[in-house]
């Protein structure tokens, strides 16, 4: 398993590597107070770790925000019982 997750792993370094090398001319970003340069390459790989961080951080709270709310409805006191099991 894990030389499966290596080979993955080098396979996305590699494609990463290519996409950085025939993307290298550089594109101007300007944020109103200030102006960056960055190759179009790290630009675009920089865009996709940010929307997977964001998109693992929006799973994981409504996964864990469900799981509280759940939990807080099963707590002793609180007037309401678990739901009848199949």
């Amino acid at each position: 398993m894990r030389v499966l997750a290596f080979m993955i792993l080098a396979l996305f370094v590699a494609a990463g590597v290519l996409v950085g090398a025939l993307n290298a001319e550089s594109v101007a970003y300007d944020f109103a107070f200030f102006q960056v340069h960055w190759p179009k390459g790290a630009s675009l790989l920089g865009a996709l770790v940010v929307g997977w961080l964001l998109g693992g951080l929006t799973a994981w709270l409504g996964v864990s925000l469900a799981a509280r709310r759940r939990r807080r409805e099963l707590q002793p006191g609180s007037g309401k019982s678990a739901p009848p099991r199949p």
